[in-house]
C-alpha cells in the first residue's frame, strides 16, 4: 500500500512538472509574439513620424518664404525706383512658394495614405503577416517569405494565399498602380527550373500577381518584377538578415501628379 502511494505521488509530481514545462514554453512563445507585435507597432510609429516630420519641415519652409515675401513687399513700398527688380524677386519667391505648397500637399497625401494602409492592415501587421514601411522613398507592403513559399518553391502556401487575398481587397479599392517585387537572400539556386535567383524571385512575384488579380485587382493595376538578391533589406551575413531578405514587396507607385515637373526637360 505504501509503495502504491509513493508511486502515485511520483506520477502526480511528474505530471505537474510536465504541465509546468508546457506552461513555461507557452508563456515564452506568447512573450516573444508580444515583443514582435510591439516592435512592429514601433516601426509603424517611426515611419509615420518621419512622414510627419517631412510635412512639418515643408510647413516651416512655407512660413519662412511667406515672411521673406512680406519683407520684400514692405521694402518695395519705400523703393519705387527699384520696382522692376522687386517684381522679379517677388515672382521668383512666388514660384518657390507654389512649389513648396505642392510638395506639402503630396507629403500630406502620402502621410495620410500610409496611416490609412497601416490601419486597414492592422490585424495582419499585428499577426506578423505584413509590414507597412517606407524604404528608399518608396511606400512598401512587405510580406515575409516564410508565410508565402517553401524554400526554393513558387507555389503559394495556404497561409500565404489567405494573406494575399486580404491585401487584394484593400488595394483593389485604391486608385493606384502597384509593383510586386520578388526578393531572395544571397544563397544561389541552380535547378532545372530555376537557373538563378532571378528566375525564382520573378516567378514568385508573378504568382502573387496572379492571386491578387484572382481576388479582385485589375490586371492593369499591378505588375511583377524580380530582383534576386540584389536589393537586400538587411545584411546577408547573418541568418536573420537572410530571412528578412527573402520577401515579397508590394510597391505603391506614385501618381504622375506626385512626380517633379519635367517642364523644360523635354526634347525638340
Amino acid at each position: 500500500m505504501r509503495n502504491t502511494m509513493k508511486l502515485a505521488v511520483f506520477l502526480l509530481a511528474g505530471s505537474l512538472l510536465g504541465t509546468a514545462c508546457v506552461t513555461s514554453g507557452t508563456f515564452e512563445a506568447k512573450e516573444a509574439e508580444l515583443a514582435k507585435t510591439v516592435k512592429e507597432k514601433d516601426a509603424l510609429s517611426q515611419e509615420n513620424a518621419k512622414l510627419q516630420a517631412n510635412v512639418d519641415d515643408l510647413n516651416k519652409q512655407i512660413a519662412d518664404l511667406k515672411k521673406q515675401m512680406d519683407q520684400v513687399k514692405a521694402y518695395g513700398r519705400g523703393k519705387a525706383d527699384e520696382a522692376g527688380q522687386l517684381a522679379v524677386g517677388m515672382d521668383s519667391l512666388q514660384k518657390r512658394l507654389d512649389e513648396l505648397e505642392k510638395q506639402k500637399k503630396v507629403a500630406d497625401e502620402r502621410a495620410a495614405m500610409f496611416r490609412s494602409l497601416a490601419e486597414k492592415l492592422r490585424s495582419m501587421v499585428d499577426a506578423g503577416q505584413i509590414k507597412v514601411t517606407v524604404r528608399n522613398g518608396r511606400m512598401l507592403l512587405v510580406l515575409p517569405n516564410d508565410i508565402l513559399f517553401d524554400s526554393g518553391k513558387t507555389e503559394l502556401k495556404p497561409e500565404g494565399k489567405d494573406a494575399i487575398a486580404k491585401v487584394a481587397k484593400i488595394l483593389a479599392a485604391m486608385d493606384r498602380h502597384f509593383l510586386v517585387a520578388g526578393h531572395t537572400d544571397n544563397l544561389a539556386i541552380k535547378t532545372k527550373r530555376f537557373q538563378s535567383n532571378w528566375e525564382l524571385s520573378t516567378q514568385r512575384a508573378v504568382e502573387v500577381v496572379r492571386l491578387l488579380i484572382d481576388n479582385g485587382m485589375k490586371p492593369s493595376q499591378v505588375g511583377a518584377a524580380g530582383y534576386a538578391e540584389y536589393d537586400p533589406a538587411a545584411d546577408n551575413g547573418t541568418a536573420e538578415g537572410q530571412k528578412q531578405n527573402r520577401r515579397i514587396e508590394i510597391v505603391v507607385e506614385p501618381n504622375l501628379s506626385e512626380l517633379p515637373s519635367l517642364a523644360g526637360l523635354g526634347g525638340k
